[in-house]
């Protein structure tokens, strides 16, 4: 058996598949469907795991692989019950299926594995009782007389054995067991090891196809002029010169920008600079950050709608010894994958191919179906690896302009957006405005907690966008209908807009969340950790000053406010331990933060060394509870990338507007840490037998608060709005 494998002309030649093959039904019959790519004449009753006479175990992965490595941990769950070895497995890259949507084929909220564990465990527990009982039937044995070993079922006492492969025809007559016998974890053998990569070869020399790397036949390259205001529109534009320009195919509009097309991207680059646009800024023309702020500051002004209420703040402010206040401001922010947004389309007799980095795949169909006016079953997906997604790629708007452009010029097309088309025609995380209050008593201890957050909902703003992915047997009007009843809840009760601050864990008898809707216009989108990577700033920076006005250790504060939640104090524990919290090295301060997302609990301590008035990191101790592990060097690796993630955030992300448009084109003002910057991340995980949870999102919510708690520690100056700097 081959491990993954996916080199360019693998992937543009994948469905080219053999006959002969066999797919085992070992899946629920509610969840059952036809295995994509099967191999014809084969039995499809599952749409995960295909075992070929050929002996081929073939898993279909449906989610996206955008560098968190389930492309190696949803195979090996897979395994650990079918009885092979994992790197033995085949790996294909799904496309749309109805048996994938819960309710939608969407990879995001860390969600693959936990969402996956019960499903492929199950499967490959179906299918190895399936194989034992083919085996036992052969030999005319009771099937407690045989056995799977790697991928072969052993008689037991004697030297005969069969490969899954000799069994699979067999095994796909037997009826599917209902409730098979799952490993104690006590018998894992893959499950808890950490299991190289399954992509790191491909990865490494160059060979794997990202969405960048596709090379259609005949494609032309094309990329779009937009316009950088929202809500702007295109009043006219002269191409003339350009037109004539080396390699260039045609200009038109479309969607209201000019799209350019060429034989390179250089030439369609160079050409795009000699097309003279005129735009009209629309009615968002005159808005910028400054403005954005006052109206914070004025509907800060407004009680807001309550979300959690518990005990009687009021009554707790007027009787406290002191109450302490504080207001807190979070920018907007770009997600800059690396890999810039883009895809490759082919329109071609009423039907499109779609070759597209992306997060949902049958919400690209339905954009492309959308934008071409043609049915969703005309419209093939095929989802490539990507260059880092962080929630963006799940918005393909850039599917529907590459499918447009491909049917104007009647050929295959490449779209490709600039750095600065990504910069500034993202779907940003919202920028928010928190107000804190807070009652002590006279010992110290937090009587009441209020949290008024001014925001957006990112629901609302993304409804459009959601109504055309709804199912296709909806009609338009109810879908109209439902978004526009939704539009009306979640504006006030959008939990992306309050996670991590309504569910706060400590223990505080009064305690009134509050949210006040304010949206500018700006596009929003979700973001690594969407609501929870500013609400854990705010909760945690507040609780630490909290802990100061008590003249209480920031440590043994949050222990005692964390009574009964022993998951918190088990990672916070874990963190302070590993750290030697309380003595941190020579010249470094420490700061400390725990956040419960996504289904795991994090907690982070940082040393801060502060030089000429600069913020450096030195280290990071992370201690994570996120259920059963199924490879440690993901986990870690996860970790590891969501805290650089965050402390990029923290100390230098920013998005600001001016006359409706953004004003960042690059990473020259959109700066990123750089290699030289990491600093040292150690991360430790709390051992537990409970089923998985998210891991690609949780380490990055404490890192910001972590890192300006340490700066309080070392300056006395308590930073409040980010990104992080003490020279403002």
């Amino acid at each position: 058996m081959s491990e993954f494998n996916i080199n360019r002309r693998a992937f543009l030649t994948g469905t080219a598949l053999v006959t002969g093959g066999l797919v085992l039904g070992v899946f629920p019959a509610q969840r059952a469907g036809a295995m994509p790519n099967a191999r014809a004449g084969s039995f499809q009753a599952n749409a995960w795991l295909q075992i070929t006479p050929a002996d081929e175990v073939i898993f279909q992965l449906d989610k996206t692989e955008m560098g968190q490595g389930v492309l190696t941990a949803l195979p090996t769950i897979l395994a650990e019950e079918l009885e092979i070895d994992p790197r033995r497995i085949v790996v294909e890259l799904a496309s749309v299926n109805k048996a994938f949507q819960d309710p939608i084929q969407m990879t995001g909220g860390s969600s693959s594995v936990s969402a996956r564990w019960d499903i492929l465990r199950t499967t490959g527990a179906q299918a190895r009782e399936m194989l034992v009982a083919a085996a036992a039937a052969r030999w005319a044995v009771k099937p407690d007389q045989c056995r799977a070993d790697d991928g072969r079922i052993v008689r037991l006492g004697t030297d005969e054995s069969f490969s899954y492969g000799d069994l699979a025809n067999d095994a796909a007559k037997l009826p599917v067991p209902k409730h098979p016998a799952l490993k104690d974890p006590s018998e894992f053998k893959y499950i808890g090891k950490s299991l190289r990569r399954f992509d790191a070869p491909e990865k490494s020399d160059g060979t794997a196809v990202f969405g960048i790397d596709v090379d259609v036949p005949g494609a032309a390259v094309a990329l779009l002029i937009r316009n950088p205001h929202f809500g702007g529109s295109l009043q006219g534009f002269d191409a003339a010169a350009a037109r004539s320009a080396p390699g260039v195919i045609d200009i038109f509009e479309v969607n209201g920008a000019v799209a350019v097309v060429a034989d390179t991207y250089w030439h369609a680059t160079k050409a795009a600079r000699a097309v003279n646009v005129t735009w009209d800024k629309g009615p968002l023309g005159s808005l910028d950050s400054e403005g954005i702020r006052a109206a914070w500051v004025e509907l800060a002004k407004q009680d807001g709608r309550t979300i959690r209420d518990e005990g009687d703040v009021k009554t707790a402010i007027k009787s406290a010894a002191n109450v302490h206040d504080a207001v807190y401001e979070l920018p907007y922010l770009a997600h800059a994958t690396m890999e810039p947004q883009n895809t490759t389309a082919s329109f071609r007799d009423g039907a499109c191919e779609i070759w597209s980095p992306n997060q949902g795949p049958d919400v690209a169909q339905a954009l492309a179906a959308d934008a071409l006016g043609i049915a969703r079953d005309k419209v093939t997906v095929h989802t490539t690896l990507m260059g880092g997604g962080f929630g963006r790629r799940g918005i393909p708007d850039f599917v529907a302009e590459a499918a447009l452009v491909s049917r104007q010029v009647n050929r295959p097309v490449k779209l490709i957006w600039s750095r600065e088309d990504d910069m500034r025609h993202d779907f940003y995380r919202p920028a928010t405005y928190n107000v804190m209050q807070a009652a002590l008593n006279d010992q110290g201890q937090v009587q009441s907690w209020s949290h008024k957050i001014v925001a957006p909902s990112m629901f609302r703003s993304l409804l459009p966008v959601l109504g055309k992915v709804a199912p296709e047997w909806m009609p338009h009007w109810l879908t109209r209908s439902l978004s526009a009843a939704a539009g009306s809840i979640v504006k006030t009760r959008d939990p992306t807009s309050h996670e991590g601050a309504v569910d706060q864990p400590y223990s505080i008898p009064n305690i009134d969340v509050a949210h006040v809707f304010y949206d500018p216009g700006v596009p929003l989108g979700f973001w690594r950790s969407v609501g929870h990577s500013q609400n854990a700033f705010v909760v945690e920076s507040f609780i630490d000053e909290l802990a100061h006005k008590a003249n209480e250790d920031p440590y043994q504060f949050r222990r005692r406010l964390l009574a009964g939640h022993a998951r918190h104090l088990a990672v916070l524990d874990l963190a302070a331990e590993k750290a030697n919290w309380g003595t941190p090295k020579l010249g470094t301060h420490q700061g400390i933060a725990v956040h419960e997302s996504f289904g795991s609990v994090v907690a982070e301590v940082v040393e801060v060394r502060i030089v000429d008035n600069v913020i450096k990191v030195e280290r990071v101790v992370c201690a994570a509870d996120c259920g059963l592990v199924v490879n440690p060097d993901q986990v870690h690796a996860q970790v590891e990338s969501a805290v650089i993630f965050g402390l990029t955030a923290a100390l230098r992300g920013k998005i600001t507007i001016r006359e409706g448009a953004v004003e960042q084109s690059n990473f020259h003002d959109y700066p990123l840490l750089r290699m030289n910057e990491i600093p040292v991340v150690e991360v430790h995980v709390v051992p537990s037998t409970n089923s998985p949870t998210g891991i690609g999102e949780p380490g990055t919510p404490p890192i910001a608060p972590a890192v300006a708690n340490a700066v309080f520690a070392a300056t006395g100056a308590r930073l409040r709005s980010l990104p992080l700097n003490l020279t403002i």
